[in-house]
């Protein structure tokens, strides 16, 4: 098998999650998470290009939405690239964060809070809700939360 470098690969994840949000089968996509910002900054002028080819637009993520959606050191001290189409996409995840942020300073970030935001964000990657909770329900290694 032909050996795939990972910028090309994540190339190939970019055009495709764009071309979804296009179709409209999501409202928006995450790059895979950048271990530093240059790596992520290298997928900007190919991010430029394929958001003009799809008529979508991108956001530099450098502090990424922790859920239990996904397991904590997926995304923790990660940088990613938020793809979407419609600004109000871009705004729910905007909001979701502040929404969690107060939650957490309020000490109310715990149990259905906690469940409802991780919810809020499947909803808004277009996750169908069943999905959204076995991730949830498969996830062993959630936020701590102090």
């Amino acid at each position: 098998m032909i050996q795939i470098d990972p910028y090309s690969y994540h190339c190939g994840a970019i055009d495709c999650f764009n071309e979804m949000i296009h179709a409209g089968l999501k409202r928006i996509a995450l790059s895979h998470p950048a271990a530093t910002r240059e790596e992520r900054d290298q997928l900007i002028p190919f991010s430029r290009e394929i958001c003009q080819k799809y008529g979508t637009h991108f956001y530099l993520e450098d502090e990424p939405l922790l859920t239990d959606l996904f397991p904590i050191s997926m995304n923790k001290g990660k940088w990613n690239i938020i793809y979407w189409r419609e600004k109000e996409d871009l705004d729910s995840y905007l909001q979701i964060k502040a929404d969690k942020q107060a939650l957490l300073a309020s000490g109310e970030y715990c149990a259905e809070a906690r469940r409802q935001i991780a919810l809020r964000f499947g909803q808004l990657l277009s996750y169908p809700e069943e999905r959204s909770l076995a991730l949830m329900a498969e996830n062993k290694e959630l936020e701590p939360i102090e």
